[in-house]
């Protein structure tokens, strides 16, 4: 197959357009994808916000790096997966409405979940960052962040037996917290009262496990506040802006775990999706109802604005594709 597909290209900051393109051939390890959507993480805001460091225009559909859709063509080498077969993909240009990914990076996905849109690479990372946090029945546990995958979070440790509190300044995501099983949680004021408010509902012992996934220097601050003696925090917030500072005697003394929760080996994101996908097929997941927002390629920009802004009853936009559906 050769000719043109759209895709969305960020010119500079805040401004996409969507662009014709040539659909590449896949390599011989290679499979092409028809895509039916990606997700908008949160990790691509400061890109399109801009910064310093970013150089304009990005390359077509790149920052979309959680597809799925449609299997569209394989290489000559790839003969474990076929064309018509639904998958999701770990690429880098899936703001678009064909990518392409080396077949390690393709995750098939069973036909119990056809209905459902599937960004398959943040549930993956979900699951491991769960797996990495070793919680068990019994322990309290503590989400300091309540957004997307802090949510899927308090779902995974809620179902795992743990006491699950959850930290966020949005009353929104507290209120979800509560339906996904949530204990209790914590309206964050920045008040210097935070962690105060926190331990108190554990009698000021602090919390076993502390996931934080703010992503900002305030919530780190308040995850390692909120730690018991001997606990294990987790560090699983994208810290992409800037060095941060720890309180490194405060950790000392308290003798934690301290667990940097991001993977850099594609096997683990692959396992991770894997495992999302029997979580979902089991119950024990349910992201669908977090996936509050959609977008079409040609209003990518309102997809991000939405990230940005985080309006009320916002918690995960997704780009659609028509031709994909």
């Amino acid at each position: 197959m050769s000719g043109l597909q759209h895709a969305a290209t960020l010119i500079r900051p805040m401004t996409t357009r969507v662009r014709e393109v040539e659909i590449a051939e896949p390599a011989a390890y290679e499979v092409r994808v028809r895509l039916q959507g990606c997700g908008i993480c949160a990790s691509g805001l400061p890109v399109w916000e801009g910064r310093d460091w970013f150089k304009y225009p990005l390359e077509a559909g790149s920052p979309g790096h959680e597809g799925w859709g449609v299997v569209d063509a394989v290489g000559s080498a790839v003969d474990d997966i076929d064309v018509g077969q639904r998958v999701a993909l770990m690429s880098g240009h899936a703001f678009a409405e064909y990518d392409l990914a080396a077949r390690d990076c393709v995750v098939p996905l069973p036909e119990e979940l056809d209905d459902e849109p599937f960004p398959g690479e943040p549930f993956g990372c979900a699951m491991n960052i769960f797996e990495r946090s070793d919680i068990h029945s019994g322990q309290t546990v503590a989400v300091v962040g309540g957004g997307f995958i802090g949510l899927l979070l308090t779902q995974l440790a809620s179902d795992a037996g743990a006491h699950v509190v959850v930290l966020s300044h949005r009353d929104f995501a507290l209120q979800l917290a509560l339906t996904m099983d949530a204990e209790d949680t914590v309206a964050t004021q920045d008040d210097g009262h935070d962690a105060e408010r926190a331990m108190q509902l554990t009698r000021g012992r602090g919390f076993d496990r502390v996931i934080e996934v703010s992503g900002v220097q305030a919530g780190l601050d308040l995850a390692s506040e909120i730690t018991a003696e001997r606990a294990r925090l987790i560090i699983a917030g994208y810290h992409q802006d800037g060095p941060r500072q720890v309180n490194m005697q405060q950790w000392n003394w308290r003798g934690l775990d301290v667990i940097n929760a991001h993977e850099r080996s594609m096997d683990r994101y692959v396992a991770g999706v894997q495992k999302a996908i029997q979580a979902a097929l089991e119950g024990r997941l349910d992201p669908f109802p977090l996936l509050t927002h959609t977008v079409s390629l040609g209003s990518l920009d309102r997809g991000f604005k939405l990230m940005r802004d985080r309006p009320e009853g916002f918690v995960k936009a997704l780009l659609l594709n028509e031709a994909g559906s």
